[in-house]
């Protein structure tokens, strides 16, 4: 999957306030609404916190990556966020994290969701390009560091 064909300047918000896992998600699902891909803000909200209470997408690394399934959107929706401040995401190593990488996938479409999460997740093993995203400028810095 090429990246850039998900990901523009638009879909990534730096300096992220919220200090918990729903206030992130709020201001995560604020840039997917912003991009005008987001049909229903709310539907989409509600969809990743039901996954979030099943299960938490806190990762490793300081890597958290919310997701969710919902009717609000044709086509999947990705977007990224980096927080000065490490946040409590109950992630698996139990450490906080400040990546947050959402994904809104329709209901009906698994490949492209899949796919989008094994690239990324592929991206974040390394300790070079996490340190690059956490020290980006500016949202095209966060997006060559993802692309190289």
């Amino acid at each position: 999957m090429d990246l850039k064909s998900v990901l523009g300047p638009e879909m990534v918000a730096l300096h992220l306030k919220g200090r918990s896992k729903e206030e992130l998600i709020d201001e995560l699902i604020q840039v997917a609404a912003r991009s005008g891909k987001l049909a229903d803000a709310a539907a989409a909200r509600k969809s990743v916190l039901d996954r979030e209470r099943r299960m938490s997408t806190g990762m490793k690394n300081g890597i958290a990556i919310p997701h969710g399934k919902t009717e609000s959107v044709k086509d999947l929706v990705a977007c990224i966020g980096v927080s000065d401040e490490p946040v409590d995401f109950d992630a698996l190593d139990r450490e906080p994290c400040r990546i947050f990488i959402m994904t809104l996938s329709p209901a009906d479409k698994t490949g492209p969701h899949l796919q989008f999460l094994a690239e990324v997740s592929l991206l974040f093993r390394s300790d070079e390009k996490r340190l690059a995203i956490l020290q980006a400028k500016s949202p095209e810095d966060v997006l060559k560091v993802l692309t190289q």
